[in-house]
C-alpha cells in the first residue's frame, strides 16, 4: 500500500511541476501549512475532550453513565472486563450527544482494553468499531453547531431524520456483528 501511495504522489508531483512548476512550490507550502494547522487544532480538541473525560472520571460521573448503559454493554460485548466497559460507555455517550471527536479516545481505550492480546480483532472490537461507524447520535451538536456558523435559517431542521438513520444503521449493524459473530465465532479466528 506504501508503495501505491509514493506512485500517486511521485506521479502527481512530476505533473504538477511539468505543468506548472510554480503553482506545484506554492501548493505544497500551502499543503504543508494546512497540515500543520489542522494537526495543531486536533492536537487542541483532543487535548480539551481527554481533560472533560479525566474530569468526568475522577468527579464519578463516568461510573454512573457506565451503570445507566452497563446492562447494554453486558449484552453487546460478552466477556468485556469493567475497565472496558467503563471506556465502551464513555466512547457511546459521547456519540449519543454528536461529540464523535471525544468519543475517539475512549474508543482507542476501549480497544486496547478489549483486544485480550489477539493479532485480529475479536466480536467486541468489531462491535464497537461499527456502533462507533454508525454513530447512533440523540442529539448530533458538531453538525447542528456547524450548521448554525455557516447561517442556516434553522441548525436543527434535520434532527428527525438523522435520528432515523443513525438507530436504523446502528440497529442493522449490531445485529449483523451478533449474527457473523455466532458463525464465525472468535475461537476459531484466533492466530
Amino acid at each position: 500500500m506504501n508503495k501505491i501511495w509514493l506512485i500517486m504522489l511521485l506521479a502527481s508531483l512530476i505533473t504538477a511541476l511539468i505543468k506548472d512548476p510554480s503553482l506545484a512550490i506554492s501548493s505544497l507550502i500551502t499543503g504543508a501549512t494546512n497540515s500543520v494547522s489542522l494537526a495543531m487544532e486536533l492536537v487542541a480538541v483532543y487535548g480539551v475532550w481527554l481533560g472533560f473525560f479525566a474530569l468526568l472520571e475522577k468527579t464519578g460521573v463516568s461510573d454512573v453513565i457506565a451503570k445507566l448503559l452497563r446492562p447494554l454493554i453486558r449484552f453487546l460485548f460478552k466477556g468485556s472486563s469493567d475497565k472496558a466497559q467503563k471506556y465502551v460507555s464513555m466512547n457511546m455517550s459521547a456519540n449519543l450527544i454528536g461529540l464523535g471527536n471525544a468519543a475517539t479516545p475512549m474508543g482507542i481505550s476501549a480497544v486496547n482494553l478489549l483486544g485480550d492480546e489477539m493479532e485480529s480483532a475479536n466480536s467486541n472490537i468489531i462491535m464497537l468499531v461499527v456502533i462507533s461507524a454508525t454513530s447512533l447520535q440523540i442529539l448530533p451538536t458538531t453538525v447542528i453547531s456547524m450548521r448554525a456558523a455557516h447561517g442556516s435559517a434553522n441548525a436543527a431542521d434535520f434532527l428527525l431524520p438523522c435520528i432515523i438513520a443513525t438507530v436504523a444503521s446502528t440497529v442493522i449493524g449490531v445485529a449483523l456483528v451478533k449474527i457473523l459473530s455466532k458463525i464465525f465465532p472468535d475461537e476459531k479466528r484466533k492466530l
